[in-house]
């Protein structure tokens, strides 16, 4: 018999514990029978401005995802998406097999998907490659941001950082802030704009600036889940949150 509430799909979600923003967006994205089931990283609010403090912030996500994700295939969900964007660039192109098979192996074997594959997909189905970013973080969690996508062979045109000293403090950035930091790297030659961080409420503003920009603007949680809902066959289009998830 199929899950009453979830016959469809049923999604686990791990975010670190101070995300505050992933678990409200995913939810509204759900369609019709598909259900999200959020574990918690659990981490302290600890500053990130400087190397040191980035890495340890680093070092407690990686200590505590794969207990988040035991903690979530309980539920025996269909796929786990992984809500962390850093912990996704931080070791570089190279290394993200490894980690994604790591992921894969704590969910049981079940689908996982990470930001990485999620916005080269999304990049890929725009038919885009000149890119502006907009971060949460500071220079020091930009750099691996600029590796990712220059590895991965996108223009990279333009990084805005939003300049938050720890994870909580994400949460706290306006609409207001993240429509200043889109109009900041838009530019005639950027096909596209991107915000990574999990962390970020950007949904709804995102669809937005699509309407008034006529490009794709694409918010890390939309991405997340539109990948896992077209990977687990999912094909149904969600309106009001962009492009992506309305036309794609």
């Amino acid at each position: 018999m199929p899950d009453s509430l979830g016959p469809r799909l049923k999604v686990g979600v791990v975010v670190p514990s101070t995300n505050t923003s992933a678990q409200p967006e995913l939810d509204a994205l759900r369609p019709d029978g598909v259900t999200n089931h959020t574990g918690r990283m659990v981490i302290d609010d600890d500053p990130m401005v400087d190397e040191p403090g980035f890495d340890h912030v680093m070092h407690g996500i990686r200590r505590s995802t794969r207990p988040a994700i035991r903690g979530v295939v309980g539920c025996d969900p269909d796929c786990v998406i992984i809500g962390v964007s850093p912990e996704s660039h931080w070791e570089g192109t190279e290394a993200h097999g490894r980690v994604l098979d790591a992921m894969r192996e704590a969910a049981g074997g079940r689908p996982v998907t990470m930001s990485p594959d999620a916005l080269n997909s999304a990049l890929v189905t725009h038919g885009v490659r000149r890119i502006a970013v907009v971060t949460p973080y500071l220079p020091v969690g930009d750099d691996p941001v600029r590796r990712f996508f220059g590895d991965n062979g996108y223009d990279l045109l333009r990084v805005h950082g939003l300049g938050m000293p720890s994870p909580a403090k994400i949460a706290h950035i306006s609409e207001t802030a993240l429509r200043d930091a889109v109009k900041e790297v838009d530019h005639a030659d950027v096909e596209a704009i991107v915000q990574v961080g999990t962390n970020v409420a950007m949904a709804r503003l995102a669809a937005a600036a699509e309407f008034w920009l006529g490009k794709p603007v694409l918010s890390n949680n939309v991405v997340l889940y539109w990948h896992a809902l077209r990977q687990n066959g999912v094909a149904d289009r969600v309106r009001g949150f962009g492009s992506l998830l309305a036309e794609h």
